[in-house]
């Protein structure tokens, strides 16, 4: 019997995050429709964390309408995170923004881009969220 992708969703304060905790069990083309369905919101898609995130920021309701309107036949589930107060951005356009509420599409950029003083916060952060 062929799996549905299971979705855990999970929204921040900027963005919000999919993972999909079974991805090694479905089948390419159902990967590829995944991926189609990020690439058209105009997403990222991480192969190594199996996990996307799309630009626009939606709520769960939003987004499972989203996936209800597409052709994904996907199984969502709302995976709330639960954050602490932390250190905040000191430069950007997210400055004085908590790093636990930054979009994970800026983290990843930041990932690659950023090598200042403040990147043991982004790498912390990166490790929490599993990016």
């Amino acid at each position: 019997m062929k799996q549905k992708p299971k979705f855990y969703f999970t929204e921040l304060a900027h963005s919000l995050r999919v993972e999909v905790k079974n991805l090694e069990a479905l089948s390419v083309a159902q990967i590829v429709a995944i991926e189609q369905f990020v690439k058209e919101r105009r997403g990222i898609f991480d192969f190594s964390t199996y996990s996307f995130v799309l630009q626009k920021k939606l709520t769960f309701e939003e987004f499972v309408k989203l996936v209800e309107e597409s052709s994904l036949d996907a199984v969502v589930i709302n995976n709330p995170l639960k954050v602490e107060a932390e250190r905040r951005v000191s430069f950007g356009q997210y400055k004085g923004v908590s790093y636990s509420e930054l979009p994970d599409s800026y983290l990843l950029w930041l990932k690659s881009n950023y090598h200042g003083k403040e990147r043991s916060y982004i790498d912390a952060e990166l490790k929490r969220r599993r990016l």
